[in-house]
């Protein structure tokens, strides 16, 4: 097994564009071999399958030459056996010493048991990736081998990793252009948190595939003609969206998957004779489909012209078919395919005189400089740390054009103060709008795709708290959160001297006792708030403040009356807590090996996420919270899904077992024409045909339109199901919709 597996590995690097260095490949192979002797991996098989998988994957998803597979074989040996990197360094070479120790260094997983290490270490990986890209590459084909041997894991340990797979590393994966390992690691993670669904997903599309393929056969058969006669070397494959695809969008567009149009694309891939122009060419093939095909006006997309800050070039169209129905098509050379697949890697197969190679390792180093900017400001909260890197790794991109006409990359959604703080950190600061197109605008404006914007400053603007709100870039939401920090320190600093002033003056203790008294005089909660209004002058002390640190306390209570009220207070919050937030984890004996069964005896036992409100029926998962009480949450909810990525040791696996006894909450959006009636026609069938208890009903009007909100209580999933396919019956309804 382990030879065959290791031969495979050896083929796929011959057959690439590589110098063949095999013996050194060798070399680590016999040396990892050897290190890992004797040691299994959960699923039983020998632990030298898994470097050999991670090389492999290196090799041929990713395409790195000999260095990087040598490391990927010997990624593990520093951490897991008594050899040092000084002795790779020795007996192989410093460069693949460099990488195995970047990866040791980031070992263990991005995420520890607590989120402040796990983001000290998210950073390590973020910072290795600027000292050798091929760090983080081998540390993504890792992850990828461990998603796909995946189900020898407990269920609890299923869930952080596909969790923080689907949090950290696709959106990584995505941003250095792997769109082929991106896409596994969804669909992987999709498949081991909501089993069923991926199941239901995937026969759906196995049994649309043969539709699929004879309408893309239809669709192609004169686009093939008008290339075979204008002697082109090509390739038309079909896309067929991935099962992840396909949920992600049922999700966000809560539609069926029957009302999903865009399963199906078609990729025109050209290879590049001498002397051809690869970006006229793609555009000759656009005029010559768009010749056969009417073209939608609004979904051109020239990604040749301008790349995605992922390198991907591609011309996007979407032309109608015959059969009436729209159809993507997109246009590359094998350079431009190669990239899309296999992101930056692929770019040092183009190197040699390639400008647009080296335009897109500049993009690269650009992004990794952005990202070094941002790990330089220090953030006192580890998660708000990884939601602002997550911003820069998932995001669409629009392009922006400067006064002097130069393209900019942006993501999108993006506002005016988000290019500010792009184009340089002064002008960010100082930003009081912007003209875009030749039109006044504020620093809020969202930008559009192709907007020309020339930022407006004044010297006197300073940055204000209400533009985080404003900001929706990790670069910028950093630069304003540090400002605001620094100002808000110095505020502070100014307010210390005048309270110690204050003291000194009136011959008062700056004691707890005291700044207590003038917190609760002007209503703040603490002394850093108190200190920040003094420096600020929103407080001045005067008179007030003296006849209040001057009173004395009347009350007549004893220190033994006072603890006995506090303990009898006490007692009383204990109880009510025990009553309404669950048992804690400790009490309840949780076996973290063995799922929790939420039924009608022990679902009161845990506390129900009010966030996602999961009822029976719903993939969900359990999870240990700071005061050791069981939070039960769905599985995609966005709560858990950061909980995932950050406490992955506390989560629990989690299955229902009610048998309609209990009543859960649940919410409904109904939107529709408001017609007369259609309120009474929907009461009527929850109540009259489904027998449903309805908890309260907020409606709204406006434009010959409706949008109810209906909090019911249903017993599952399955109650949810039938209420919306009847609702839907109502000729007036457009959609229904659980929240």
């Amino acid at each position: 097994m382990v030879s065959e597996a290791y031969q495979h590995l050896i083929d796929s690097y011959l057959a690439s564009h590589h110098r063949k260095h095999t013996e050194i490949i060798d070399k680590a192979f016999h040396f990892a071999k050897e290190a890992h002797k004797g040691v299994r991996r959960l699923s039983g098989e020998p632990y030298i399958m898994h470097p050999i998988a991670v090389a492999q994957i290196a090799c041929e998803d990713i395409g790195l030459g000999s260095t990087g597979i040598c490391a990927a074989l010997l990624h593990d040996v520093v951490e897991d056996t008594d050899y040092t990197v000084e002795d790779i360094a020795n007996i192989f070479n410093p460069k693949i010493a460099q990488i195995v120790d970047g990866l040791t260094k980031i070992s263990g997983g991005i995420f520890g048991d607590k989120a402040s290490a796990q983001a000290e270490s998210f950073k390590k990986l973020l910072l290795t990736m600027s000292d050798d890209i091929r760090v983080i590459l081998i540390k993504i084909s890792d992850r990828l081998h461990n998603m796909r041997t995946l189900g020898s894991q407990l269920p609890g340990k299923q869930y952080k990793i596909a969790g923080e797979t689907l949090y950290i590393y696709a959106p990584l994966a995505h941003r250095l252009g792997l769109n082929k390992v991106k896409e596994e690691l969804e669909d992987l993670s999709f498949q081991s948190e909501h089993p069923e669904e991926y199941r239901h997903i995937k026969e759906l599309l196995d049994s649309k595939h043969d539709e699929l393929i004879q309408t893309f056969e239809e669709f192609t058969v004169p686009i093939r003609q008008r290339l075979d006669e204008m002697g082109l070397r090509y390739e038309i494959k079909a896309r067929i969206k991935t099962p992840y695809s396909v949920w992600n969008k049922m999700q966000t567009k809560h539609v069926a998957f029957d009302e999903i149009y865009d399963i199906l694309a078609v990729r025109i891939i050209f290879e590049v004779e001498e002397g051809m122009d690869e970006i006229a060419e793609c555009f000759k093939i656009y005029a010559t489909a768009s010749s056969i095909y009417k073209p939608h006006p609004d979904r051109m997309r020239d990604w040749v012209h301008n790349p995605k800050a992922n390198g991907y070039q591609a011309l996007h169209t979407t032309l109608m078919s015959k059969a009436g129905n729209w159809m993507e098509v997109q246009i590359r050379s094998r350079r431009m395919d190669d990239i899309a697949e296999r992101g930056f890697a692929a770019h040092w197969k183009y190197k040699e005189g390639d400008q647009s190679a080296e335009e897109s390792e500049n993009k690269l180093d650009k992004w990794l400089h952005t990202i070094k900017e941002i790990l330089g400001d220090p953030q006192p909260n580890a998660i708000d740390f990884l939601d602002t890197i997550k911003l820069n790794l998932f995001a669409n991109e629009i392009f922006v054009v400067t006064p002097k006409g130069e393209f900019k990359t942006m993501p999108a959604g993006c506002t005016v103060l988000d290019f500010a703080f792009s184009v340089h950190t002064f002008l960010g600061t100082h930003c009081i709008g912007a003209k875009v197109n030749h039109k006044l605008v504020g620093i809020s404006y969202v930008l559009q795709s192709g907007d020309q914007v020339e930022i407006l400053t004044s010297k006197s603007q300073k940055v204000e708290k209400e533009w985080i709100r404003f900001a929706t870039t990790a670069k910028a939401k950093g630069k304003i959160e540090v400002i605001l920090r620094k100002e808000e320190r110095e505020k502070q600093k100014t307010g210390e001297e005048l309270l110690s002033e204050f003291f000194q003056k009136n011959e008062k203790e700056p004691n707890s006792v005291n700044i207590g008294k003038l917190c609760k005089l002007h209503e703040l909660s603490t002394r850093e708030e108190l200190l920040s209004a003094i420096g600020s002058q929103t407080v001045v002390l005067g008179e007030n403040d003296l006849n209040v640190l001057n009173e004395k306390d009347h009350q007549k209570k004893t220190w033994s009356k006072y603890l006995k009220l506090f303990k009898r207070h006490h007692a009383e919050d204990a109880d009510v807590l025990s009553d309404s937030k669950g048992k804690d984890a400790s009490s309840l004996q949780v076996d973290k090996k063995k799922p929790l069964i939420l039924s009608e005896e022990t679902i009161k036992r845990y506390i129900i996420c009010d966030h996602c409100h999961p009822i029976p029926g719903d993939d969900a998962l359990g999870y240990i919270d700071e005061n050791q009480h069981i939070v039960i949450h769905k599985r995609q909810c966005d709560v858990a899904n950061k909980l995932k990525a950050t406490g992955g040791n506390q989560i629990l696996a989690a299955v229902w077992d009610t048998h309609g006894l209990l009543s859960f909450p649940a919410t409904l959006q109904v939107i529709g024409f408001d017609r007369v009636g259609v309120l009474h026609k929907i009461t009527g069938i929850l109540s009259g045909q489904l027998n449903v208890n309805i908890h309260s009903l907020h409606i709204e009007t406006s434009d010959g339109l409706f949008n109810a909100e209906i909090k019911l209580g249903v017993h599952d999933v399955r109650d949810i199901q039938d209420i919306c396919r009847d609702l839907k019956k109502i000729e007036e309804v457009e959609d229904v919709k659980r929240f």
